[in-house]
Order: C-alpha cells, then sequence, then structure tokens
C-alpha cells in the first residue's frame, strides 16, 4: 500500500506540472459525460418515466454509475491500457520489478482527468436525492457504498478480461468493450427494463444487477428481487469475486504463457 500510495501521489505531481493541459483535459471529460446526462435529461423530461421508475429514479441510477465508472477509469487506467504495456514492452519490466503485477499495472498509470466525470456523475447523484427527497440512514449509506466498491471492482475485472486477450492480441478487442463501455451504458438504466437474454446478461455474466441494481433499488425503496436484506447487502460481493477470478485467468491463461517482447 505505501509503495501504490507514492505511485499515485508521483502520477498527481506529474500531472500537476502541465496545470493548463490538465483543466483543459478535466473539463472535456466533463463536457463528455455531461453530454450524456444532458441525453438523460432531454429523454426523462419527454417522457418522465421508463416502467415504473420515476425520472428521477432513473437519474440516480446515471449518476451511480457514471460516479463509479469515472472513479473507475482514474485509479484502474492501468489496467484498462494494459495492452500498451504489451505492445511497448513495458510488462517485461515490471516483471523485474519486486511488486505485485497488479499493484504496478493500477499505481504505473493514474488518469486523474476523469475528475471531470466524477464530478458529472456526483452532480447527477446529488439532483437526484434533493428531488426524490429521500430519507437517508446508516444502512442505506452502507448500501450505496457497498454498490459502489462491488461495481467498482466488477469493472475492473472486466476490464482484466482485455488485459488477458492483450497477451495474445494487441489490438483493442470490441468484443470486451460490449461488456465495459457498453456496459456502462446500457446500466446506468434500471436492469428490468430490458428483454430476459440482457438481464440475464447483466445478472450472471456480468453482475451489474447483483452489484449496483440490487441495493439501489432497495436504497430507493423499490426492491428489484424479493430476496432476505442480507442478501442485498451481500450482493456487491459479486463484483469483488468477478474480480478475483479474472485475477487468476489473468495470470494463468496470459502471464504464465508471456514469452516478452525481446526488449
Amino acid at each position: 500500500m505505501r509503495y501504490l500510495y507514492h505511485a499515485m501521489r508521483m502520477q498527481l505531481k506529474c500531472a500537476a506540472q502541465y496545470r493548463a493541459s490538465f483543466l483543459m483535459q478535466s473539463i472535456a471529460q466533463c463536457v463528455m459525460v455531461g453530454g450524456d446526462l444532458l441525453a438523460v435529461t432531454v429523454l426523462m423530461n419527454r417522457f418522465r418515466g421508463l416502467g415504473h421508475w420515476s425520472a428521477e429514479e432513473i437519474l440516480f441510477f446515471f449518476g451511480v454509475m457514471q460516479l463509479t465508472f469515472a472513479l473507475c477509469e482514474c485509479f484502474g487506467r492501468g489496467i484498462s491500457n494494459f495492452s500498451y504495456y504489451i505492445g511497448g514492452g513495458e510488462f517485461d519490466a515490471m516483471l523485474l520489478r519486486p511488486q505485485p503485477l497488479l499493484v504496478q499495472m493500477i499505481g504505473n498509470r493514474l488518469d486523474a482527468r476523469r475528475l471531470g466525470g466524477m464530478l458529472v456523475g456526483g452532480a447527477a447523484l446529488a439532483m437526484a436525492c434533493l428531488r426524490l427527497r429521500l430519507h437517508w440512514t446508516a444502512g442505506k449509506a452502507l448500501l450505496l457504498a457497498l454498490a459502489s466498491l462491488g461495481s467498482f471492482f466488477l469493472i475492473l475485472g472486466l476490464f482484466l478480461i482485455e488485459a488477458t486477450v492483450s497477451f495474445f492480441s494487441v489490438k483493442s478487442i470490441e468484443m470486451v468493450n460490449v461488456l465495459t463501455y457498453g456496459g456502462r451504458q446500457a446500466c446506468q438504466y434500471p436492469v428490468d427494463i430490458y428483454p430476459r437474454p440482457l438481464r440475464l446478461l447483466f445478472t450472471w455474466v456480468a453482475p451489474f444487477a447483483l452489484c449496483m441494481h440490487l441495493p439501489v433499488s432497495v436504497i430507493l425503496d423499490k426492491p428489484l428481487m424479493d430476496v432476505p436484506i442480507w442478501q442485498v447487502y451481500a450482493a456487491p460481493l459479486a463484483g469483488f469475486a468477478f474480480f478475483a477470478v479474472m485475477a487468476l485467468v489473468w495470470r494463468r491463461v496470459g502471464v504464465t504463457h508471456y514469452r516478452s517482447t525481446g526488449s
């Protein structure tokens, strides 16, 4: 953890050396994610709801997803861009350092520009809370924290799939992007509005429904599933389990079969 903290602090100091560039890129990220927020707002102003979900509840789902995904892109950029380490030969140097590989990947590239996306996600979440006038309790706050953490590690696990494939093809793997960036776009709305095949995909393959939608639906007092409350609190653990499995696959399938770039 000391190494990880030091690596991230150095990344922030490097970004701060070019303040104008950092500011402009953060604003660009804010505008890009703000465009998604504007699209959701226009859609909800036109239809005032989606299924049995109100516009404010849709905005709450959007805020949680965007905030979590921006955090993941900020701290997990080294995993999502792993193909560059393979193509450029940087992974060879990582293998020689006396630090865990995943720690090096996370600490090697901190994308502070994602602050713009975090601001938009946080603003959407705040607006939804104000409009819904939610009655917050310690249990609901804990659920929101667990949903964010579980979804964070789920997205990292999805990025690890692309990192594993990068050992065999360093080009962008669009099939994996269906689950990562496509999952972000799809799962910023409640999963129960989709047809059965997509519900199964986002419940049992890329379990956004378990990590995020089930806890958030309970926070909004509209539970997606009729399950005991302890299972609602345990559901985000699916994200941690998914990440652990993908990390094992990444090491067993990718790292152990890596033959170096000759650098």
